[in-house]
Protein backbone atom coordinates (compact mmCIF):
# COMPACT_ATOMS: atom_id res chain seq x y z
CA UNK A 1 0.00 0.00 0.00
CA UNK A 2 2.79 2.10 -0.03
CA UNK A 3 6.30 3.07 -1.34
CA UNK A 4 8.98 2.37 0.97
CA UNK A 5 9.50 4.31 3.79
CA UNK A 6 12.74 6.57 4.19
CA UNK A 7 15.39 4.72 6.53
CA UNK A 8 18.30 7.22 8.55
CA UNK A 9 21.27 7.08 6.87
CA UNK A 10 24.11 6.00 8.79
CA UNK A 11 25.72 8.61 11.28
CA UNK A 12 23.03 10.96 10.47
CA UNK A 13 23.85 14.25 11.73
CA UNK A 14 21.53 16.05 14.10
CA UNK A 15 18.31 18.10 12.77
CA UNK A 16 19.85 21.71 12.68
CA UNK A 17 18.27 24.14 14.64
CA UNK A 18 15.46 26.35 12.87
CA UNK A 19 16.49 28.42 10.43
CA UNK A 20 20.08 27.02 10.37
CA UNK A 21 20.41 26.03 6.26
CA UNK A 22 23.43 27.65 5.45
CA UNK A 23 22.65 30.30 2.40
CA UNK A 24 24.57 28.61 -0.55
CA UNK A 25 22.57 25.49 -0.24
CA UNK A 26 19.19 27.53 0.15
CA UNK A 27 20.05 29.27 -2.80
CA UNK A 28 20.73 25.85 -4.58
CA UNK A 29 17.30 24.00 -3.76
CA UNK A 30 15.48 27.21 -4.62
CA UNK A 31 16.86 27.79 -7.84
CA UNK A 32 16.64 24.08 -8.30
CA UNK A 33 12.74 24.59 -7.75
CA UNK A 34 12.12 27.41 -9.50
CA UNK A 35 13.92 25.30 -12.53
CA UNK A 36 11.06 22.75 -12.17
CA UNK A 37 7.92 23.59 -11.09
CA UNK A 38 5.71 25.37 -12.91
CA UNK A 39 5.96 29.37 -13.77
CA UNK A 40 4.84 31.36 -10.38
CA UNK A 41 4.68 27.90 -7.93
CA UNK A 42 7.76 29.21 -6.03
CA UNK A 43 6.89 32.85 -4.81
CA UNK A 44 9.68 35.20 -2.79
CA UNK A 45 7.77 38.36 -2.84
CA UNK A 46 8.68 39.89 0.62
CA UNK A 47 4.83 41.14 1.06
CA UNK A 48 3.29 37.48 0.07
CA UNK A 49 5.94 36.16 2.66
CA UNK A 50 5.06 38.26 4.77
CA UNK A 51 1.25 37.82 4.77
CA UNK A 52 2.05 33.62 4.86
CA UNK A 53 4.37 33.72 7.91
CA UNK A 54 2.24 32.77 10.21
CA UNK A 55 -1.36 31.27 11.50
CA UNK A 56 -4.00 33.06 13.47
CA UNK A 57 -2.72 32.04 17.12
CA UNK A 58 -1.44 35.19 18.51
CA UNK A 59 2.06 36.03 20.10
CA UNK A 60 3.08 32.67 19.04
CA UNK A 61 6.57 33.53 17.27
CA UNK A 62 7.17 33.08 13.33
CA UNK A 63 10.55 33.77 11.68
CA UNK A 64 11.27 34.80 8.04
CA UNK A 65 10.60 32.35 5.40
CA UNK A 66 13.23 32.07 2.14
CA UNK A 67 10.02 30.86 -0.54
CA UNK A 68 6.44 30.20 -0.55
CA UNK A 69 5.55 27.11 -2.50
CA UNK A 70 1.94 26.55 -4.05
CA UNK A 71 1.77 23.31 -4.90
CA UNK A 72 -1.30 21.95 -7.05
CA UNK A 73 -0.51 18.07 -7.14
CA UNK A 74 1.54 15.25 -4.91
CA UNK A 75 4.01 15.23 -7.50
CA UNK A 76 5.14 18.80 -6.87
CA UNK A 77 5.18 18.28 -2.98
CA UNK A 78 7.35 15.57 -3.33
CA UNK A 79 9.73 17.38 -5.41
CA UNK A 80 10.03 20.11 -2.63
CA UNK A 81 10.10 17.89 0.00
CA UNK A 82 13.18 15.79 -1.95
CA UNK A 83 14.74 18.62 -2.80
CA UNK A 84 14.64 20.24 1.02
CA UNK A 85 15.63 17.03 2.53
CA UNK A 86 18.66 16.77 0.22
CA UNK A 87 20.25 20.53 0.63
CA UNK A 88 18.84 20.22 4.60
CA UNK A 89 16.22 22.83 4.50
CA UNK A 90 13.26 23.39 6.59
CA UNK A 91 9.87 23.34 5.31
CA UNK A 92 6.65 24.24 7.42
CA UNK A 93 3.28 22.98 5.89
CA UNK A 94 0.52 25.03 5.16
CA UNK A 95 -2.87 25.55 3.73
CA UNK A 96 -5.82 27.72 5.17
CA UNK A 97 -3.32 28.76 8.12
CA UNK A 98 -6.35 29.01 10.49
CA UNK A 99 -4.98 26.57 13.42
CA UNK A 100 -4.38 28.43 16.91
CA UNK A 101 -1.54 26.94 18.18
CA UNK A 102 1.49 28.28 16.05
CA UNK A 103 1.59 25.18 13.98
CA UNK A 104 2.07 26.65 10.53
CA UNK A 105 4.35 29.47 11.53
CA UNK A 106 7.53 29.87 9.79
CA UNK A 107 11.05 29.58 10.85
CA UNK A 108 13.75 31.56 9.44
CA UNK A 109 15.17 30.09 6.20
CA UNK A 110 12.34 27.52 5.63
CA UNK A 111 10.03 27.05 2.61
CA UNK A 112 6.51 27.57 3.34
CA UNK A 113 4.62 24.79 1.46
CA UNK A 114 1.14 25.17 0.65
CA UNK A 115 -1.58 22.91 -0.34
CA UNK A 116 -4.41 25.55 -0.62
CA UNK A 117 -4.53 24.77 -4.62
CA UNK A 118 -5.06 21.54 -3.84
CA UNK A 119 -8.47 21.57 -3.55
CA UNK A 120 -10.40 18.94 -6.38
CA UNK A 121 -12.80 16.71 -4.58
CA UNK A 122 -11.57 13.47 -6.45
CA UNK A 123 -14.61 11.04 -5.72
CA UNK A 124 -17.70 10.42 -3.47
CA UNK A 125 -18.67 7.10 -3.11
CA UNK A 126 -22.42 6.27 -2.36
CA UNK A 127 -22.36 2.90 -2.17
CA UNK A 128 -19.57 2.69 0.78
CA UNK A 129 -20.19 5.78 1.66
CA UNK A 130 -16.62 7.03 1.16
CA UNK A 131 -14.73 9.92 -0.55
CA UNK A 132 -11.24 11.12 -1.48
CA UNK A 133 -10.77 14.67 -1.94
CA UNK A 134 -7.14 16.54 -1.85
CA UNK A 135 -6.15 18.23 1.09
CA UNK A 136 -6.71 21.78 0.43
CA UNK A 137 -10.62 21.22 0.14
CA UNK A 138 -12.51 23.39 2.45
CA UNK A 139 -14.34 21.62 5.09
CA UNK A 140 -17.56 23.70 4.58
CA UNK A 141 -17.30 22.75 0.66
CA UNK A 142 -17.11 19.38 0.92
CA UNK A 143 -19.41 18.86 3.32
CA UNK A 144 -21.97 20.58 1.59
CA UNK A 145 -20.51 18.40 -2.14
CA UNK A 146 -21.44 14.92 -0.17
CA UNK A 147 -24.54 16.24 1.27
CA UNK A 148 -25.90 16.58 -2.20
CA UNK A 149 -25.82 12.85 -2.68
CA UNK A 150 -26.99 12.25 0.17
CA UNK A 151 -24.29 11.91 2.31
CA UNK A 152 -22.87 13.75 5.89
CA UNK A 153 -19.51 14.41 7.17
CA UNK A 154 -19.62 15.64 10.35
CA UNK A 155 -16.58 17.29 11.52
CA UNK A 156 -17.09 20.83 11.78
CA UNK A 157 -14.81 22.69 13.86
CA UNK A 158 -15.74 26.53 14.28
CA UNK A 159 -13.61 27.27 11.01
CA UNK A 160 -15.03 25.09 8.56
CA UNK A 161 -16.05 27.97 6.25
CA UNK A 162 -12.25 28.25 6.29
CA UNK A 163 -10.13 25.48 7.47
CA UNK A 164 -8.91 22.73 4.82
CA UNK A 165 -9.36 18.91 5.23
CA UNK A 166 -5.43 18.54 5.16
CA UNK A 167 -4.63 20.63 7.79
CA UNK A 168 -8.58 19.07 10.03
CA UNK A 169 -6.77 15.88 9.40
CA UNK A 170 -3.22 17.35 10.34
CA UNK A 171 -4.15 18.54 13.90
CA UNK A 172 -7.14 16.11 14.35
CA UNK A 173 -9.95 18.74 14.35
CA UNK A 174 -13.06 18.42 16.33
CA UNK A 175 -16.05 20.89 16.16
CA UNK A 176 -19.44 20.95 17.72
CA UNK A 177 -20.63 17.69 16.45
CA UNK A 178 -18.05 15.73 18.07
CA UNK A 179 -20.01 14.60 21.29
CA UNK A 180 -21.94 12.42 19.04
CA UNK A 181 -19.95 12.02 16.06
CA UNK A 182 -16.60 12.14 17.13
CA UNK A 183 -13.44 13.82 15.74
CA UNK A 184 -11.41 13.82 11.95
CA UNK A 185 -9.35 10.84 13.05
CA UNK A 186 -12.88 9.20 13.51
CA UNK A 187 -13.49 9.22 9.88
CA UNK A 188 -10.43 9.28 7.97
CA UNK A 189 -10.03 5.92 6.63
CA UNK A 190 -6.73 6.63 4.36
CA UNK A 191 -4.22 9.21 3.40
CA UNK A 192 -1.54 10.13 0.50
CA UNK A 193 1.59 11.15 2.76
CA UNK A 194 4.51 12.88 0.99
CA UNK A 195 7.43 12.20 3.74
CA UNK A 196 10.62 14.06 4.59
CA UNK A 197 12.74 12.75 1.46
CA UNK A 198 10.01 13.13 -1.08
CA UNK A 199 8.61 9.87 -0.78
CA UNK A 200 4.81 8.73 -1.49
CA UNK A 201 3.59 6.87 1.31
CA UNK A 202 -0.11 5.51 0.85
CA UNK A 203 -1.49 4.38 4.24
CA UNK A 204 -5.15 2.86 4.88
CA UNK A 205 -8.38 1.46 2.73
CA UNK A 206 -11.62 2.13 2.08
CA UNK A 207 -12.80 -0.46 3.58
CA UNK A 208 -14.87 -0.16 6.08
CA UNK A 209 -12.55 -2.65 8.37
CA UNK A 210 -8.73 -3.69 7.95
CA UNK A 211 -6.43 -4.17 10.45
CA UNK A 212 -3.28 -5.31 8.28
CA UNK A 213 0.13 -3.89 9.80
CA UNK A 214 0.21 -0.95 11.80
CA UNK A 215 -2.02 1.64 11.53
CA UNK A 216 0.12 4.21 9.53
CA UNK A 217 -3.07 6.18 8.96
CA UNK A 218 -3.96 7.40 12.42
CA UNK A 219 -0.07 8.02 13.30
CA UNK A 220 -0.20 10.83 10.49
CA UNK A 221 -3.63 12.00 12.06
CA UNK A 222 -2.86 15.13 14.49
CA UNK A 223 1.14 15.12 13.86
CA UNK A 224 0.81 18.84 12.72
CA UNK A 225 3.22 18.49 9.57
CA UNK A 226 6.17 17.22 11.55
CA UNK A 227 6.35 13.72 10.23
CA UNK A 228 4.89 14.21 6.38
CA UNK A 229 2.66 16.23 4.72
CA UNK A 230 -0.83 15.05 3.74
CA UNK A 231 -1.95 15.75 0.30
CA UNK A 232 -5.28 13.11 -0.05
CA UNK A 233 -7.67 12.37 2.36
CA UNK A 234 -10.34 9.26 2.16
CA UNK A 235 -13.14 10.08 4.36
CA UNK A 236 -15.96 8.03 5.33
CA UNK A 237 -19.26 9.44 5.36
CA UNK A 238 -22.59 8.79 7.02
CA UNK A 239 -26.54 8.74 5.68
CA UNK A 240 -27.84 12.62 6.08
CA UNK A 241 -28.57 13.39 9.61
CA UNK A 242 -32.26 14.61 10.41
CA UNK A 243 -32.89 18.03 10.42
CA UNK A 244 -31.63 19.22 14.24
CA UNK A 245 -34.10 20.45 16.77
CA UNK A 246 -32.27 23.33 19.01
CA UNK A 247 -32.77 24.12 22.68
CA UNK A 248 -30.70 26.68 25.03
CA UNK A 249 -31.14 26.77 28.95
CA UNK A 250 -30.01 29.77 30.84
CA UNK A 251 -28.54 29.51 34.02
CA UNK A 252 -27.72 31.22 37.37
CA UNK A 253 -23.52 29.84 36.85
CA UNK A 254 -21.45 28.07 35.41
CA UNK A 255 -21.19 25.18 37.91
CA UNK A 256 -24.96 24.50 37.63
CA UNK A 257 -24.54 24.45 33.71
CA UNK A 258 -21.85 21.79 33.99
CA UNK A 259 -23.85 19.46 36.68
CA UNK A 260 -26.64 19.53 33.70
CA UNK A 261 -24.35 18.23 31.55
CA UNK A 262 -23.16 15.11 33.75
CA UNK A 263 -26.86 14.30 34.13
CA UNK A 264 -27.73 15.06 30.66
CA UNK A 265 -25.27 12.55 29.02
CA UNK A 266 -25.37 9.73 32.10
CA UNK A 267 -29.28 9.01 31.20
CA UNK A 268 -28.10 7.72 27.90
CA UNK A 269 -29.14 10.62 25.69
CA UNK A 270 -26.73 11.37 22.90
CA UNK A 271 -27.26 14.91 21.47
CA UNK A 272 -25.62 15.94 18.54
CA UNK A 273 -24.55 18.98 19.95
CA UNK A 274 -24.27 20.19 23.30
CA UNK A 275 -22.18 23.68 23.62
CA UNK A 276 -21.63 25.97 26.55
CA UNK A 277 -20.97 29.70 27.38
CA UNK A 278 -19.67 31.45 30.34
CA UNK A 279 -21.09 35.26 31.29
CA UNK A 280 -17.75 36.79 30.28
CA UNK A 281 -18.44 34.67 26.55
CA UNK A 282 -21.99 35.99 26.66
CA UNK A 283 -20.78 39.64 27.39
CA UNK A 284 -18.61 39.13 24.58
CA UNK A 285 -20.75 38.20 22.06
CA UNK A 286 -22.97 40.42 22.82
CA UNK A 287 -20.71 43.46 22.30
CA UNK A 288 -20.21 42.21 18.92
CA UNK A 289 -24.00 41.19 18.34
CA UNK A 290 -27.14 41.39 20.59
CA UNK A 291 -28.90 38.53 20.57
CA UNK A 292 -30.98 39.11 23.60
CA UNK A 293 -29.30 36.80 26.30
CA UNK A 294 -30.46 37.70 29.72
CA UNK A 295 -28.56 39.63 31.87
CA UNK A 296 -28.98 37.39 35.17
CA UNK A 297 -27.93 34.37 33.36
CA UNK A 298 -24.50 32.70 34.74
CA UNK A 299 -24.26 30.49 32.00
CA UNK A 300 -26.08 28.87 28.76
CA UNK A 301 -26.54 25.54 27.47
CA UNK A 302 -26.90 25.05 23.44
CA UNK A 303 -28.42 21.32 22.92
CA UNK A 304 -29.58 19.80 19.53
CA UNK A 305 -30.98 16.37 18.92
CA UNK A 306 -31.26 15.17 15.19
CA UNK A 307 -32.81 11.98 15.78
CA UNK A 308 -36.00 12.68 13.72
CA UNK A 309 -39.49 11.59 15.81
CA UNK A 310 -37.08 11.30 18.86
CA UNK A 311 -35.79 14.69 18.90
CA UNK A 312 -38.45 16.39 20.78
CA UNK A 313 -38.45 13.75 23.73
CA UNK A 314 -34.61 14.19 23.98
CA UNK A 315 -34.99 17.83 24.24
CA UNK A 316 -37.61 17.74 26.71
CA UNK A 317 -35.41 15.81 28.67
CA UNK A 318 -32.36 18.39 28.31
CA UNK A 319 -35.05 20.60 29.56
CA UNK A 320 -36.23 18.71 32.52
CA UNK A 321 -32.52 18.15 33.53
CA UNK A 322 -31.89 21.80 33.13
CA UNK A 323 -34.74 22.74 35.33
CA UNK A 324 -33.34 20.15 38.14
CA UNK A 325 -30.15 22.35 38.23
CA UNK A 326 -31.77 25.79 38.51
CA UNK A 327 -31.68 26.08 34.38
CA UNK A 328 -34.46 27.90 32.21
CA UNK A 329 -34.78 26.16 29.70
CA UNK A 330 -36.72 27.09 25.76
CA UNK A 331 -36.89 24.45 23.04
CA UNK A 332 -36.82 26.54 19.20
CA UNK A 333 -40.14 26.62 17.69
CA UNK A 334 -38.68 27.06 14.27
CA UNK A 335 -35.77 26.64 12.19
CA UNK A 336 -34.66 30.38 11.85
CA UNK A 337 -34.84 29.96 15.99
CA UNK A 338 -32.82 27.62 16.40
CA UNK A 339 -30.16 28.96 13.96
CA UNK A 340 -30.30 32.11 15.85
CA UNK A 341 -29.29 30.15 19.24
CA UNK A 342 -26.49 28.65 17.34
CA UNK A 343 -25.18 31.86 15.81
CA UNK A 344 -24.46 32.44 19.31
CA UNK A 345 -21.80 29.94 19.44
CA UNK A 346 -20.18 30.30 16.19
CA UNK A 347 -19.76 34.17 17.13
CA UNK A 348 -17.92 33.29 19.81
CA UNK A 349 -14.19 33.07 18.06
CA UNK A 350 -14.81 36.55 15.77
CA UNK A 351 -16.19 38.32 18.73
CA UNK A 352 -13.01 37.37 20.74
CA UNK A 353 -10.42 38.09 18.12
CA UNK A 354 -12.10 41.64 17.45
CA UNK A 355 -10.56 42.23 21.24
CA UNK A 356 -6.91 42.37 20.34
CA UNK A 357 -4.91 40.19 22.28
CA UNK A 358 -5.53 36.15 23.54
CA UNK A 359 -3.93 33.10 24.43
CA UNK A 360 -6.53 30.13 23.30
CA UNK A 361 -6.51 27.53 25.54
CA UNK A 362 -8.38 24.18 24.51
CA UNK A 363 -7.72 21.65 27.58
CA UNK A 364 -10.19 18.51 27.52
CA UNK A 365 -11.48 16.77 31.03
CA UNK A 366 -13.37 13.67 31.94
CA UNK A 367 -17.15 15.08 31.96
CA UNK A 368 -17.67 14.52 35.50
CA UNK A 369 -14.83 17.21 36.51
CA UNK A 370 -15.79 19.98 34.08
CA UNK A 371 -17.12 21.98 36.58
CA UNK A 372 -14.28 21.72 38.73
CA UNK A 373 -12.32 23.10 35.40
CA UNK A 374 -14.37 25.85 34.56
CA UNK A 375 -14.34 26.89 39.02
CA UNK A 376 -10.61 26.11 38.54
CA UNK A 377 -10.20 28.69 35.84
CA UNK A 378 -12.30 31.35 37.48
CA UNK A 379 -10.11 31.08 40.60
CA UNK A 380 -6.88 31.41 38.25
CA UNK A 381 -8.52 34.47 36.61
CA UNK A 382 -8.71 35.81 40.03
CA UNK A 383 -5.41 35.42 41.09
CA UNK A 384 -3.49 36.51 38.20
CA UNK A 385 -5.70 39.73 37.62
CA UNK A 386 -6.56 38.68 34.09
CA UNK A 387 -10.02 38.34 32.36
CA UNK A 388 -10.83 34.26 30.99
CA UNK A 389 -13.64 33.53 28.79
CA UNK A 390 -14.94 30.72 28.85
CA UNK A 391 -16.71 28.39 25.84
CA UNK A 392 -16.52 24.37 26.05
CA UNK A 393 -17.83 21.60 23.99
CA UNK A 394 -19.37 20.63 27.07
CA UNK A 395 -20.88 17.47 26.16
CA UNK A 396 -17.04 16.09 25.37
CA UNK A 397 -15.79 18.11 28.36
CA UNK A 398 -13.64 20.49 26.06
CA UNK A 399 -13.48 23.60 27.06
CA UNK A 400 -11.57 26.76 25.29
CA UNK A 401 -10.86 29.01 27.92
CA UNK A 402 -9.66 32.68 26.38
CA UNK A 403 -7.46 35.02 28.12
CA UNK A 404 -7.84 38.47 27.49
CA UNK A 405 -5.11 40.84 28.12
CA UNK A 406 -3.15 44.56 27.23
CA UNK A 407 -0.11 43.54 25.00
CA UNK A 408 0.90 47.30 25.71
CA UNK A 409 1.48 46.41 29.65
CA UNK A 410 4.02 44.35 29.88
CA UNK A 411 3.00 43.14 33.26
CA UNK A 412 -0.24 42.21 32.39
CA UNK A 413 1.18 40.30 29.59
CA UNK A 414 3.17 38.32 31.80
CA UNK A 415 0.58 37.16 34.19
CA UNK A 416 -1.77 36.55 31.02
CA UNK A 417 0.89 33.97 30.05
CA UNK A 418 1.01 32.51 33.70
CA UNK A 419 -2.50 32.18 33.63
CA UNK A 420 -2.35 30.59 30.24
CA UNK A 421 0.12 27.85 31.52
CA UNK A 422 -1.95 27.34 35.14
CA UNK A 423 -4.96 26.55 32.93
CA UNK A 424 -3.13 23.71 31.35
CA UNK A 425 -1.73 22.59 34.31
CA UNK A 426 -5.43 22.39 35.82
CA UNK A 427 -6.47 20.58 33.19
CA UNK A 428 -3.56 17.49 33.64
CA UNK A 429 -4.11 17.63 37.09
CA UNK A 430 -7.85 16.61 36.45
CA UNK A 431 -6.52 14.08 34.58
CA UNK A 432 -7.32 15.90 30.88
CA UNK A 433 -5.39 16.83 28.04
CA UNK A 434 -3.36 19.89 26.87
CA UNK A 435 -5.25 19.89 24.18
CA UNK A 436 -8.71 18.65 22.69
CA UNK A 437 -8.61 19.72 18.88
CA UNK A 438 -6.12 22.44 18.51
CA UNK A 439 -3.33 20.88 18.40
CA UNK A 440 0.18 21.31 20.45
CA UNK A 441 2.04 23.80 17.51
CA UNK A 442 4.52 26.21 19.15
CA UNK A 443 1.67 27.44 21.99
CA UNK A 444 2.08 24.28 24.21
CA UNK A 445 4.57 22.41 23.09
CA UNK A 446 6.91 22.87 26.53
CA UNK A 447 3.83 21.38 28.32
CA UNK A 448 4.02 18.19 26.12
CA UNK A 449 6.35 16.35 28.01
CA UNK A 450 4.26 16.90 31.56
CA UNK A 451 1.37 15.18 29.52
CA UNK A 452 3.45 12.53 27.68
CA UNK A 453 5.71 11.39 30.56
CA UNK A 454 9.96 10.55 29.57
CA UNK A 455 9.07 7.18 28.12
CA UNK A 456 6.21 8.45 26.21
CA UNK A 457 8.35 11.75 25.11
CA UNK A 458 11.38 9.32 23.97
CA UNK A 459 9.11 7.31 21.67
CA UNK A 460 7.29 10.33 20.05
CA UNK A 461 11.28 11.86 19.29
CA UNK A 462 11.69 8.02 17.94
CA UNK A 463 9.26 8.05 15.63
CA UNK A 464 10.22 11.70 14.31
CA UNK A 465 13.72 10.63 13.86
CA UNK A 466 12.95 7.30 11.85
CA UNK A 467 10.56 8.84 9.54
CA UNK A 468 12.71 12.51 9.22
CA UNK A 469 16.48 12.35 10.18
CA UNK A 470 17.39 15.45 9.40
CA UNK A 471 14.69 17.13 11.33
CA UNK A 472 13.35 19.35 8.35
CA UNK A 473 9.76 19.09 9.14
CA UNK A 474 8.36 21.94 10.43
CA UNK A 475 10.98 22.63 13.08
CA UNK A 476 10.56 23.95 16.43
CA UNK A 477 6.52 22.15 16.68
CA UNK A 478 5.19 19.87 19.03
CA UNK A 479 8.00 18.36 20.41
CA UNK A 480 9.77 20.36 23.14
CA UNK A 481 13.70 20.69 22.94
CA UNK A 482 15.60 17.83 24.62
CA UNK A 483 16.80 20.64 27.15
CA UNK A 484 13.56 21.79 28.10
CA UNK A 485 11.65 20.79 31.24
CA UNK A 486 10.55 16.92 30.96
CA UNK A 487 12.40 16.21 27.84
CA UNK A 488 14.62 13.05 27.51
CA UNK A 489 18.11 13.65 27.57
Amino acid sequence: MSTDAPQPPAGAEPAPPAGAAHPAPLRTALAELTARLPAGTLVTDPDVLAAHRSDRAPFCPSGTPAALVRARSTEQVSLVLGTAHRYRVPVVPQAARTGLAGGANAVDGCILLSVERMDRILEVDTVDQVAVAEAGVVNAVFSRAVAEHGLFYPPDPSSWEMSTLGGNAATNAGGLCCVKYGVTADFVRGLTVVLADGSVLRTGRRTAKGVAGYDLTHLFVGSEGTLGVITEVTLALRPAARAPLTAVAFFPDPAAACAAVADYMADGTRPSLLELMDRPTMDVVSAYRDLGFPPDAGAVLIAQSDRGDQAPGDLRRFAGTASRHGGDAVVAEDPAEAELLLAARRLVAVATERLGAYLADDVCVPRRVLADLVDGVAEIAREHGVRITCVAHAGDGNLHPHVLFDPADPAEAERAHRAFGAVMDLGLALGGTITGEHGVGVLKRDWLGKELGPIGLRVHRDIKHALDPYGILNPGKVLPAAHDAGAVH
